[in-house]
C-alpha cells in the first residue's frame, strides 16, 4: 500500500512559505520524486471532473508545477480550484488563476492559523474577494483536534469570514474536524445569508453528516475513502450523500490515496489522480463512473459559479 502523504492535520503554517522558497521540514523529510506518473496511474477521467480542493501553492509543486498542470489536464481534470489558506498563499492562487485557463482560487484563514487573524487581514481578505478568480470564502472553518489556534481564536476568525462570505456574496470553503457540533450551530446562525458551503475533505461521521445535509450543504469526498485503515466508515456514507451535494478533490499534495495499482516515488499526490478517486467513490455507491464524474462536475461549476463550457484540455502538451 502507498502511504499517504503529509497526513492530516497539518501543523500551523503548514504552507506558509512562498513557492520559490524551501521549506525544509518538509522537503528534507520527502524523497524527490519524477516528474512523469507511472504508466499505471495515467487515469483519464470518461468526462470533465473539477478538483475543489488542490494546494498547488506548496513548495513541493514548485519545480513541475506547469507539468502537474499538464497532467491534469491529460487526465480530463479540467478545472482547479486551488486554496487560500491565508493571505499569501491566497495571493498566489490568484496569481496561478490569472496565468492557467481553468484555475481559480479561494482566500481564506485556515483555522490553524486562526490566532493571526487582526482587523488587517479581515480587509486584506475583502479584497481578495473581489478578485473574479477567488471563487469561494476559505478554506476557513473549525479544527478542535489540534487546537494549533485556540477554540477561542478559531471561532473569532470563523464568525468574522461567515460575515465576509455574506458581503461577498461567494460561497464558503470550509474545514471541519471534531468540531461538528460547534460548526453546524454557527452555520445555523448564519445560514440566511450566505449562499451556500461545501465542508471540504469529509471524514466526519453519520449524525454530523446528516446535520450537514439539514444545513443544505455540499460535501467534499478525497482520497480519505481509499484509506482501509480509517476511511472505510464513508464507504457506507456515500450513497447518502445526494450527487447535486457532491463534489470531489484531491486535496493534494495531502492525503495520497493508499490503494492506488502503483507506488508513486517522492508519495505528493496530485490533481492528475483525482480519477481514481472518482473511480472508488463510483464503486462503493453502486454508479457508473461517468455518471459520477459528470454530476460532480455539473454540481461544482454550479456552486463556484463556473463558465458552462470547462475549458479544453491542452492537448499539444498532454505528454509532460
Amino acid at each position: 500500500m502507498v502511504e499517504p502523504a503529509w497526513p492530516h492535520p497539518r501543523p500551523p503554517g503548514y504552507n506558509a512559505r512562498p513557492l520559490s522558497q524551501e521549506c525544509s521540514a518538509v522537503a528534507d523529510a520527502t524523497p524527490p520524486f519524477d516528474d512523469a506518473l507511472p504508466e499505471a496511474l495515467r487515469f483519464r477521467s470518461p468526462a470533465p471532473l473539477v478538483d475543489i480542493g488542490a494546494n498547488l501553492t506548496h513548495e513541493s509543486f514548485a519545480r513541475d508545477l506547469e507539468a502537474t498542470i499538464q497532467r491534469a489536464r491529460a487526465a480530463n481534470v479540467s478545472t482547479l480550484i486551488l486554496t487560500g489558506t491565508d493571505r499569501e498563499h491566497a495571493e498566489q492562487a490568484v496569481a496561478l488563476a490569472r496565468r492557467y485557463p481553468g484555475l481559480y482560487a479561494t482566500a481564506g484563514v485556515h483555522p490553524h492559523d486562526a490566532s493571526q487573524w487582526s482587523p488587517s487581514l479581515a480587509a486584506a481578505m475583502g479584497e481578495l474577494h473581489r478578485a473574479p478568480e477567488v471563487v469561494a470564502v476559505g478554506e476557513c472553518g473549525l479544527d478542535f483536534n489540534r487546537n494549533f489556534s485556540t477554540p477561542a481564536a478559531q471561532e473569532r476568525a470563523f464568525e468574522a469570514q461567515l460575515g465576509l462570505a455574506a458581503q461577498s456574496g461567494k460561497p464558503l470553503f470550509l474545514h471541519e474536524r471534531d468540531a461538528g457540533r460547534r460548526m453546524r450551530e454557527m452555520l445555523h446562525a448564519w445560514r440566511d445569508d450566505i449562499p451556500d458551503a461545501v465542508i471540504h475533505c469529509f471524514t466526519a461521521d453519520r449524525e454530523t453528516l446528516y446535520g450537514y445535509r439539514d444545513l443544505d450543504l455540499h460535501i467534499g469526498l478525497t482520497g480519505w475513502l481509499c484509506d482501509e485503515r480509517r476511511g472505510h466508515h464513508l464507504r457506507e456514507l456515500v450513497g447518502e450523500i445526494p450527487l447535486e451535494r457532491l463534489m470531489v478533490e484531491t486535496d493534494c499534495p495531502y492525503l495520497l490515496p493508499r490503494n492506488l495499482p502503483a507506488k508513486l516515488k517522492g508519495r505528493r499526490h496530485e490533481p492528475a489522480l483525482l480519477p481514481w478517486i472518482v473511480r472508488e467513490i463510483a464503486h462503493w455507491r453502486s454508479v457508473d463512473e461517468v455518471d459520477l464524474a459528470r454530476g460532480t462536475t455539473a454540481t461544482a461549476r454550479a456552486f463556484f459559479r463556473l463558465p458552462t463550457d470547462p475549458t479544453p484540455p491542452d492537448t499539444e502538451h498532454e505528454e509532460s
